[in-house]
């Protein structure tokens, strides 16, 4: 590792030393508080006219306000192993994210003369982010992580057309940018799990590492990339139906196999292996989900979809967060038992939204708000649990 540790480093308050730091805590703060807002709308108890709108506001926040926030975390922590050189911290990381903190803030209280301004800050912080990691990567010339420049490029993109959306009153952009975006992310979920779902499951269970499929990985990575690319160039509204059932049927296939090849039967005993397995299963499950809505089925789109979001996304996050926060701050990876009751009830979250559409008629509860409410609780235990971890030096003295 060519990482020095002078003194000064050490003056550094602990958040600001390495991006998870904040970047977990406040964007796990934020989410928490938007979904609550959310909960409280749906049931008519707030009035809240941010930009784009309630409902712009609500997707757009949850994917480039606290989903963003997560992914830059991981990364720029990430690729300071990967690379041996010192990432993101200090003033650099003040102001990266402080262009996360001003795009909230703009979206919430919507200048409308400067609405403009709005997009620009908040594709900025992505940005930033890209150019932050991409400079550690080429500098020791490890292209084989280069590939999450152009991803973090592609949700940049993915962003902007949600903002075309508002800026140029054409709703449409709003469709596009937010399935561009949630199938980058799916993308993103696809290559990290790969590299490393067989080794926690090995080190978890101390178990015999199962070797990935060399065809297998590039045939799911393959696809997915595929469906992110047709979403960003639109194809998939021109597209022969079929074609697009088939693609996403494919892709379902081959994530199935490939989470069934890394054993979840082994993980059972421990909450930290066993909720990214779980969590990992809705991605296939969406794709199938996905692949029969092309083909006819009954399926809407908007359940597909959450169940990449409120299933994948959200329940594949606190896992990795809760585990992250613990390794990269030198603690045992032991979490709390209250992270046992939040992976549950995340988990139970996704398969609320996803079932609204087809049992809300038999219970008088509005399993919106119900699916909402376990998300809160659930991202409300990790943050009681880990504010003093992320906002506090290692206990080895090391930097981080």
């Amino acid at each position: 590792m060519n990482i020095s540790e002078p003194k000064t480093e050490h003056a550094i308050p602990a958040i600001w030393r390495q991006a998870f730091r904040p970047l977990f805590l406040m964007g796990s703060i934020f989410a928490i508080l938007s979904m609550a807002t959310w909960a409280l709308w749906l049931t008519g108890k707030v009035s809240f006219s941010p930009y784009g709108g309630m409902y712009f506001w609500h997707g757009h926040e949850m994917l480039f306000g606290f989903v963003s926030a997560i992914i830059v975390g991981f990364l720029l922590t990430a690729v300071q192993n990967w690379t041996g050189l010192r990432a993101t911290h200090g003033s650099s990381l003040i102001v990266l994210f402080s262009l996360w903190l001003a795009g909230r803030l703009l979206i919430v209280f919507n200048p409308l003369s400067i609405q403009w301004l709005t997009a620009i800050i908040d594709a900025s912080f992505l940005l930033l982010a890209a150019v932050f990691m991409g400079k550690l990567v080429l500098k020791v010339k490890q292209y084989r992580n280069l590939i999450f420049v152009p991803i973090l490029a592609l949700l940049v993109m993915g962003n902007l057309l949600t903002h075309w959306s508002v800026l140029a009153q054409q709703p449409e952009y709003y469709r596009w940018g937010t399935y561009t975006t949630v199938m980058t992310i799916t993308l993103i979920i696809s290559i990290i799990a790969g590299r490393i779902f067989p080794m926690f499951t090995a080190n978890g269970t101390n178990t015999k590492k199962v070797a990935n499929l060399e065809w297998l990985e590039k045939v799911v990575i393959g696809l997915t990339l595929i469906l992110a690319l047709l979403f960003l160039t639109n194809l998939s509204s021109y597209l022969p139906k079929m074609v697009m059932a088939v693609t996403f049927g494919l892709a379902a296939v081959c994530h199935t196999i490939r989470a069934l090849r890394w054993r979840p039967q082994v993980t059972f005993g421990t909450p930290l292996v066993w909720s990214l397995h779980l969590a990992y299963w809705f991605v296939p499950a969406s794709l199938a989900l996905f692949a029969m809505h092309f083909a006819g089925g009954n399926i809407s789109p908007s359940t597909a979809l959450h169940g990449l979001t409120a299933g994948a996304i959200s329940s594949l996050i606190l896992a990795m967060i809760a585990r992250i926060s613990l390794g990269h701050t030198g603690r045992p990876l032991q979490p709390r038992r209250t992270m046992t009751f939040a992976f549950m009830m995340i988990i139970l979250a996704g398969i609320s939204r996803v079932s609204v559409e087809y049992l809300q008629e038999f219970t008088s509860a509005n399993l919106y708000v119900v699916a909402a409410i376990l998300w809160v609780f659930a991202y409300l235990l990790y943050v009681l649990g880990y504010w003093k971890i992320l906002t506090s030096p290692r206990p080895d003295g090391r930097l981080g």
